[in-house]
């Protein structure tokens, strides 16, 4: 009997304190769940503005497998280097061609199966790119010629239309998880089709902020509907993900789970 594939994807990861949370809480979730892969979105790294040679090395040095990324990660000229020269680090593929980088890329594991790790952007609220629902569709033509184990990173704003890619990917990968809000949602399932699902797997960052900003930043830009610099928070740091359990056979999900450690406080 095969053994079943163990996924953990690690949520976006915000400057030096999330990595210095995955380089903390990291040996426990491997001990825990003992992964075959591990995955996490990186375009924050950078102090919250893209991923460098820096970052991407500090994680993969920690056990990271494979870096996924998103709009931001263009916000740092050295990111793009990067995403040319390491097959690692992934953007989304729905960006004009001519970019550097590619969207999705595969992993062999030790018996010789392949999985793939796709990367898209949604287009709701965010740059006016290509369609993410076509790109996928472009993609899977090929990545199905070489597995059905198949992971997605949708990096999108609107609940909607990653709800909708769920819906459009079930039972074509085996799993979809939400990216770039930065808040963990509390609908984790196994959609009828056999794809894990997630809308938004939440940040690896400081959650005494607005979704990674200093509060007293943020709280000035939308009061008063001008620029401030933009400056990371630090503390409440906590790690968000998801494990993800795969039947290699068919390439269905059979369990997803998510997890923020440490566990928020509970107000009385």
């Amino acid at each position: 009997m095969e053994k079943n594939i163990d996924v953990l994807f690690i949520g976006d990861i915000v400057g030096d304190c999330g990595i210095n949370a995955v380089e903390e809480k990291i040996p426990a979730l491997i001990e825990k769940y003992n992964p075959d892969l591990i995955i996490a979105n990186g375009e924050n790294a950078s102090a919250g503005k893209g991923l460098t040679e820096t970052e991407a090395n500090r994680l993969f040095n920690l056990g990271v497998d494979i870096l996924t990324s998103g709009n931001h990660v263009w916000d740092n000229w050295k990111s793009k280097p990067l995403l040319s020269s390491n097959q690692k680090v992934i953007r989304p593929l729905n960006y004009p061609p001519g970019n550097a980088g590619r969207g999705y890329t595969f992993v062999t594991f030790e018996d010789g199966k392949e999985i793939a790790i796709l990367n898209l952007q949604g287009r709701t609220y965010m740059q006016a790119i290509d369609c993410p629902f076509r790109a996928a569709d472009y993609a899977l033509k090929t990545i199905q010629e070489r597995t059905n184990l198949i992971i997605v990173d949708f990096h999108a704003d609107a609940s909607a239309e990653k709800v909708a890619m769920g819906w459009h990917l079930d039972g074509k990968v085996s799993a979809v998880i939400g990216t770039h809000t930065h808040i963990q949602t509390a609908d984790a399932c196994i959609l009828p089709q056999g794809s894990a699902y997630i809308t938004d797997v939440g940040m690896t960052g400081p959650y005494d902020s607005v979704v990674g900003l200093k509060k007293e930043i943020a709280l000035k830009r939308f009061i008063f509907q001008t620029p401030f610099k933009y400056e990371l928070a630090t503390e409440d740091v906590r790690l968000c993900g998801v494990n993800i359990k795969i039947n290699p056979s068919n390439g269905k999900a059979f369990s997803i789970k998510s997890f923020m450690l440490p566990e928020p406080k509970k107000f009385q």
